[in-house]
């Protein structure tokens, strides 16, 4: 059995802190552990390999958190067992199955799951994979279906076909999506006084599945041939950038749907899993804070509020309750408590604002395959960068049309290129490139090389950027 990790969505509901390029799956927020990495860790035992599903552009973000894993558990054997299929193009999850399905052999069991949930009790989650691995043999297409603790409206719902008390594996009727509340609370009243003889009973839909890779095609031809011709046309079309990374280059032509619109919600070969694990899908600012600490803040006359920062300020509020404030460096986040699903209000707000629509998808502090560089200062001709490169790692030789750049090491030893000439920049030494000039930045010692990067020009955004050479292959 292999276990996909789906690991390409953006978090949107989590802005300000979950952006585009460190997305909610890659934040630290668990005792310096990501969700993402959290899902490895569970499946590790359950599973002969992953394949992770990543958009082309946080490819690195996975890598880097699967090395730390493998280096903290000594496990050489998690990289070299692992497979990454690289999104040039966000197409949701129908077509990301079916790369992966496509990269082994049809007989293979595929248990598929969210890198961005957060489930507990361990026990109980590898006995609702071990059942659905049973099913998953007899050619089934297995889903995992959350008994609800709450009539949220968060979350779509599965009608299951409830034979006895201790079933554990049902017949699925009907996939419900995101109902109003007063539905939610019909659906909580109807699970409270079940009968144990043909009843129904309504699920959240966890957004996980089980099935052999070859079954899923099958049922992806037959109820979405689009989905499944254009997907296969691309797949034989990747690119393989070695034996364990896949780039799907050309994904214009594919059709942008779910596996439940596409398949789940038409096939008849569905069951479903009773899951009795607790499981958050960590879907928005309301579910986050039951499992993160509020951090500390000077309260006067209030409660019941929650407070993040990752920033120096200090957070002081008078009378407010129930409220929570989410602050980072560029962006800060204020809401009632039960209202934070309408983040996404903000998002399509943002988007419409070409000032401000970069803080969709950066943060100040930006995570790069060679290291970080953090905006420091950013005004109207100028932008002032800290860069740390890590050891061993450099930089792509570039060039760029509409800035010169300024470079002052604080810390470490720099190898710079320009042009034809290499050279060590050591601790309060600086060169000056022009614009237009072929460039490196590397780094050949031990320790991460710190340096201040002065930008000047009339323009200083991110895209200005040609790339000659680059370690890895952007």
């Amino acid at each position: 059995m292999h276990t996909l990790i789906l690991s390409g969505g953006f978090g949107t509901r989590l802005w300000p802190l979950s952006r585009k390029l460190m997305p909610k799956q890659f934040l630290k927020l668990f005792n310096e552990r990501s969700l993402f990495q959290l899902t490895i860790e569970r499946n590790i035992n359950l599973s002969d390999g992953f394949i992770i599903s990543v958009n082309d552009e946080q490819y690195f973000l996975a890598l880097d958190q699967t090395e730390e894993l493998a280096n903290n558990c000594n496990s050489s054997q998690l990289l070299s067992s692992t497979t990454y299929i690289l999104e040039t193009e966000a197409k949701n999850t129908a077509p990301a199955i079916a790369f992966a399905a496509l990269s082994v052999d049809k007989d293979e069991i595929l248990f598929i799951t969210p890198a961005d949930h957060l489930i507990k009790n361990s026990e109980k989650y590898k006995e609702a994979a071990l059942k659905a691995q049973e099913i998953a043999l007899r050619d089934y297409l297995v889903t995992f279906g959350i008994i609800p603790t709450e009539p949220h409206t968060g979350y779509g719902y599965i009608q299951a076909k409830l034979e006895n008390d201790k079933c554990s594996v049902m017949n699925v009727e009907l996939f419900h999506e995101k109902p109003d509340l007063e539905t939610a609370n019909e659906y909580i009243n109807i699970n409270s006084t079940l009968k144990t003889h043909n009843s129904k009973l309504f699920l959240w839909n966890s957004g996980m599945f089980m099935f052999k890779a070859g079954v899923y095609l099958e049922e992806l031809r037959k109820y979405a041939p689009e989905v499944y011709e254009e997907s296969l046309k691309s797949f034989e079309n990747r690119q393989k950038i070695n034996e364990n990374i896949i780039r799907i280059n050309d994904m214009k032509n594919i059709p942008s749907t779910s596996i439940d619109y596409a398949v789940m919600e038409k096939s008849d070969r569905i069951k479903v899993v009773k899951a009795e694990f607790e499981w958050n899908d960590v879907g928005s600012f309301d579910s986050l804070i039951n499992e993160i600490d509020s951090k500390e803040a000077i309260e006067i006359e209030g409660k019941n509020n929650f407070y993040y920062t990752d920033s120096q300020r200090i957070i002081s509020t008078i009378g407010l309750e129930d409220i929570i404030v989410i602050d980072t460096k560029d962006a800060l986040l204020i809401s009632k408590k039960g209202k934070t699903q309408k983040v996404r209000d903000i998002i399509n707000i943002l988007k419409n604002n070409p000032v401000q629509s970069s803080k969709l998808k950066i943060h100040n502090l930006v995570t790069r395959p060679w290291g970080t560089y953090e905006v420091l200062v950013e005004d109207k001709g100028y932008k002032i960068k800290r860069i740390v490169v890590n050891p061993g790692k450099r930089l792509s030789l570039q060039k760029h049309f509409h800035r010169n750049e300024h470079w002052i090491v604080v810390s470490g030893t720099a190898e710079v290129t320009v042009k034809d000439k290499t050279f060590l920049l050591r601790p309060n030494e600086s060169t000056y490139i022009k614009m237009g000039e072929l460039h490196r930045l590397a780094n050949p010692g031990k320790i991460p090389v710190i340096l201040i990067e002065a930008q000047v020009g009339e323009y200083v955004e991110e895209d200005d950027i040609e790339r000659v050479e680059d370690d890895f292959n952007r």
